[in-house]
């Protein structure tokens, strides 16, 4: 009994001992460990593709063009400096990977997208663009364009303002001409201006004038400069025009140009002789004398009596308002009632 009892205090004492470890030898395992390691043979990557053919630029650009929708504004602007780079790098006479039939549709919207970043980068796309190709696109474009001019946010409003002009820059004729071009681009304008009486049918310049914080001013001067351009190539003679008519007059021949044939397809529309009623607002006109003849009806009073005010008022809307009247008068000049 005494051997088996010390025995046992032995065992039980082993159990609180702690085991004496030496230098460069590993600490025992645990009786219960359990082993972790293990040997990866391969490692298989999900949807990892082994082609060696890279997008074509045909696919990139119209994955860049279905991006315009995103919802970051980051994204929206670099598919917008993407498609840029491509179309600005593109060889000339070439067509371009993706068609301007298609571009200006989808890219168009964007004149009144929220992010000043995204307009001015749509605005270098559409000056990369070729000017041939944004002639057939005038009108939507210049829809856009007055939804962005009387729009709420004074940004976008003056962004309208700088696609207004560039648009006519590279296709004045077209804007001036193409249906609700003209009226409709006036009737905006004055509307912008405050050169319009709501209380009637007829454009006046019955609205009272106050004074304008330097914000408005600056607004107003750019408005100004807009409408400037805008009546310099409705009114004012084509240059094609204008050479037209300084080469035909030569002895025995006088006033050639009047008796010509027209290049203008239905040259008598105007008549109306079987058409329904007009819609003036929306209705194209082709040649300069039908500009002037609905200047002159619905607009020029208005003009002329806001411009008086604004120049009265000096600084930069003073020289802003005196050079649109010296465009008003060179544009009207020649015109007979």
């Amino acid at each position: 009994m005494g051997g088996a009892s010390a025995r046992k205090k032995k065992e039980k004492k082993k159990d609180f001992q702690k085991p004496k470890l030496k230098v460069g030898k590993a600490k025992p395992k645990a009786a219960n460990s359990t082993d972790t390691s293990f040997k990866a043979k391969a490692i298989a990557l999900k949807q990892q593709s082994l082609s060696a053919n890279a997008p074509t630029v045909e696919a990139q650009c119209a994955h860049h063009l279905g991006l315009l929708n995103h919802k970051s504004d980051t994204q929206r602007r670099d598919s917008l400096a993407y498609l840029t780079t491509v179309i600005s790098t593109h060889p000339p006479n070439v067509p371009l990977p993706q068609p301007s039939s298609v571009i200006i549709p989808t890219v168009q919207r964007l004149i009144l997208d929220g992010s000043n970043a995204v307009r001015q980068q749509l605005l270098k796309l559409l000056q990369s663009l070729p000017k041939d190709d944004v002639v057939g696109h005038t009108d939507q474009l210049l829809l856009h364009t007055r939804a962005g001019m009387t729009h709420l946010s004074t940004d976008i409003r003056l962004f309208a303002l700088d696609v207004l002009e560039w648009l006519l820059s590279v296709a004045g004729d077209d804007i001036v001409s193409c249906a609700g071009g003209w009226v409709k681009t006036l009737k905006c304008f004055l509307s912008l201006l405050g050169w319009k009486n709501d209380a009637s049918s007829k454009w006046s310049s019955t609205k009272s004038f106050g004074k304008s914080s330097t914000a408005d001013s600056k607004v107003q001067v750019k408005q100004m400069n807009a409408l400037t351009a805008f009546l310099r190539a409705g009114l004012l003679p084509s240059q094609s025009t204008a050479g037209a008519r300084g080469g035909a007059d030569h002895f025995p021949l006088w006033q050639t140009e009047h008796h010509i044939l027209s290049e203008r397809s239905n040259i008598y529309a105007h008549l109306n002789l079987f058409g329904a009623a007009r819609d003036e607002e929306a209705e194209m006109y082709e040649d300069r004398e039908d500009r002037q003849r609905v200047f002159h009806d619905r607009a020029e009073a208005s003009i002329v009596a806001g411009l008086e005010h604004v120049v009265k008022g000096g600084g930069e809307p003073g020289r802003a308002a005196a050079q649109l009247r010296r465009i008003l008068k060179e544009g009207m000049l020649d015109y007979r009632t």
